[in-house]
């Protein structure tokens, strides 16, 4: 979908108005995107030896400027998922992601259950975190969306894609966010994202955590060691553009 037709999408949704284009039509038939992958993905589909770091950001962002120093440190890519309300609670740190060159992909506008959701709200859970993620970002999206809760069906991946985005989940999730005050350790989060090293691994960790943890943001004290311990390894660690050049089909 090109700027102009997604940004015409956008007006219409968040609008409301009975002429939206196609594209925005949460009850349209309309096929998925070529350029989209139609299942939920979970590793880069390649035997390549490469790994991909992802950060959602649903709460506060704590983490980020850590997690920015060390992905710059280390010369590292990443791809964020934030939600369309912390882009507009944060648009700073939303904006420092981008000015970096980091990838930014969608976690939803509120972060609900999609299950529970018509499709009308899907398409306005979508939109809305587009619309807001641009403003923050003051850049192109990448066309990623990851599930609040991982929370994927194929009637929901079927609606993401049918606005021209590819669902991105992950193989791993370092559990980080629960903090030390349940019981989790920068230890233990080194040890989920290596537990589950393979060729095309997606590793989800975040910004920041739903609870106070005196500071603590587990995942940005982790990740010099889990960078470090993953090239050790024979791996490299790509960005998720890469996913995108490997979906050319819909696969």
């Amino acid at each position: 979908m090109n700027r102009i037709a997604r940004a015409l999408a956008i007006a219409a949704v968040l609008l409301g108005t009975a002429t939206a284009p196609a594209a925005s039509r949460p009850a349209a038939s309309r096929p998925a995107q070529p350029d989209v992958c139609r299942t939920e993905v979970r590793r880069i589909p390649t035997t390549e030896r490469v790994v991909a770091l992802t950060f959602n950001a649903a709460w506060d962002e704590g983490g980020i400027a850590a997690t920015l120093a060390t992905l710059r440190q280390r010369a590292a890519p990443a791809t964020f998922f934030p939600t369309g309300q912390f882009a507009e609670r944060h648009p700073a740190a939303v904006r420092a992601v981008a000015a970096a060159g980091h990838g930014l992909g969608s976690h939803s506008y509120s972060h609900p259950h999609f299950s529970t959701l018509t499709r009308l709200a899907m398409a306005r859970e979508v939109w809305r975190a587009d619309a807001a993620i641009r403003r923050a970002g003051h850049a192109e999206p990448l066309p990623l969306f990851r599930f609040p809760y991982s929370e994927t069906t194929p009637q929901a991946i079927a609606e993401v894609n049918a606005f021209g985005f590819t669902d991105v989940e992950f193989t791993t999730d370092t559990k980080g966010y629960l903090g030390t005050a349940r019981g989790m350790t920068v230890d233990k989060v080194v040890e989920r994202a290596l537990a589950a090293l393979t060729p095309g691994e997606i590793v989800q960790m975040h910004v920041g955590n739903d609870v106070g943890d005196g500071g603590h943001v587990l995942d940005a004290e982790a990740l010099p060691r889990i960078i470090d311990a993953v090239r050790a390894r024979g791996y490299r660690i790509v960005g998720l553009g890469a996913l995108i050049r490997l979906c050319p089909q819909g696969g």
